[in-house]
């Protein structure tokens, strides 16, 4: 007669259940998607960029689902951002992607109407000022900003979630790495053919990595195992020892050659060395990858039910980048291949969704992030769902 298996001890990650997947038909309706839109994406933070994008004494036009959204610059660096229209008769105040400031001021090309980069208005030339108007009552509608790790987050609600909640390991998770100081040193932008949170998914579990990701296994042992961390292993206890290190022997830093592109941060722990990455993720906008060496910061932008856009920054000191013998190739030619890997698996997933036998699918205990995701979800979706169907 067979044993029972031993259930994860109770400090496991692991579920001890195999839970249902969200519904297929939420990653192909076209209205599912507009709820989703509008319920989650309009009411978190999202990634707008670096603040080096955002040049001192300009303002940028942004289109953020269909809300046109300015971000002024002012030349001692404050951000700032609004709705793209004037108070006046709705004129569009910025028509490009960036132009510079009139001076200190947001100026209406129509009419001129005025505006302090905090949004007052201040000037409505050549009208007759008329007791029933008063312009503190007339200021531009604002968007919130803020600015974390020299990356500019926008939100489109009226009162946004706290900042704080947004980074999964909380806002000093990368207090150790000079983020601040860090610049652009290459971009990578592709389209998904895949609903967004398939993306979200696969980031969320290690059950393909030997099957999809031959190299990164070879780089990170522990995912040859289909795993993503030790306590996430079968039969795993707290006293089970730990590796030395996450990555291959004679490894520093994802790369071709797995070395470390320049100095590495001085900043750093042992045991944030030792790891050789350090995820953080902000739903449902962007996740970063900190490691000895450089940062990478991943965004998504849902273009539609079964289209995402992925934009991939890599994140160097300046100082690393105009070194003798800086390697870029060796740096982004690693996690480009890993990403392409992935986006080929999302997109293979995609196309599975389409069928029509298919409803939902099941869950396995080792993807347990993916059931706290979908849980993230569905609690955003809350009364749209209506029993899990659009």
């Amino acid at each position: 007669m067979n044993e029972s298996p031993k259930p994860p001890h109770p400090s496991s990650p692991l579920l001890d259940h195999w839970p249902e997947t969200l519904p297929a038909s939420w990653y192909v309706d076209a209205d599912w998607h507009a709820r989703e839109i509008e319920l989650i994406w309009t009411k978190q933070w999202l990634h707008a960029g670096r603040v080096e994008d955002f040049k001192p004494g300009t303002m940028r036009r942004l289109d953020l689902f269909g809300e046109n959204i300015v971000v002024v610059r002012d030349r001692g660096g404050r951000l700032a951002a609004f709705h793209n229209v004037c108070r006046h008769r709705g004129s569009e105040l910025c028509q490009t992607d960036e132009k510079p400031l009139a001076g200190r001021l947001i100026v209406c090309p129509y009419h001129q109407w005025s505006y302090e980069l905090d949004g007052r208005l201040v000037r409505t030339p050549h009208v007759l000022e008329t007791p029933d108007f008063d312009k503190k009552d007339h200021g531009l509608f604002p968007v919130h900003s803020h600015e974390w790790n020299g990356f500019v987050f926008l939100c489109l609600a009226d009162e946004p979630p706290p900042f704080e909640s947004a980074p999964d390991l909380g806002v000093g998770a990368l207090d150790n790495w000079p983020m601040a100081d860090l610049v652009v040193g290459h971009r990578l932008v592709k389209e998904l053919s895949c609903n967004w949170k398939i993306f979200w998914e696969n980031y969320n579990e290690c059950l393909h990595c030997p099957g999809i990701h031959p190299e990164l296994c070879d780089m990170v042992p522990v995912y040859r195992r289909a795993i993503m961390a030790e306590n996430e292993a079968v039969g795993w206890t707290p006293d089970a020892p730990l590796p030395a290190s996450n990555l291959k022997q004679g490894a520093r830093s994802w790369s071709l050659n797995g070395q470390a592109c320049g100095p590495e941060f001085p900043r750093l722990t042992d045991a944030q060395r030792a790891a050789g990455y350090h995820f953080v993720t902000l739903y449902p906008t962007m996740f970063i990858v900190a490691h000895v060496d450089y940062v990478r910061a991943v965004t998504l932008t849902p273009l539609g039910p079964e289209s995402t856009r992925l934009e991939a920054v890599w994140l160097f000191p300046r100082e690393t980048m105009v070194a003798p013998g800086f390697d870029l190739a060796n740096v982004v030619d690693f996690a480009s291949l890993v990403l392409g890997q992935d986006g080929d698996a999302c997109e293979m997933n995609q196309r599975g969704l389409r069928s029509s036998k298919f409803e939902a699918g099941r869950l396995a205990p080792q993807e347990f992030d993916i059931h706290r995701f979908h849980h993230w979800v569905r609690a955003r979706m809350g009364a749209a769902m209506q029993g899990g169907k659009p």
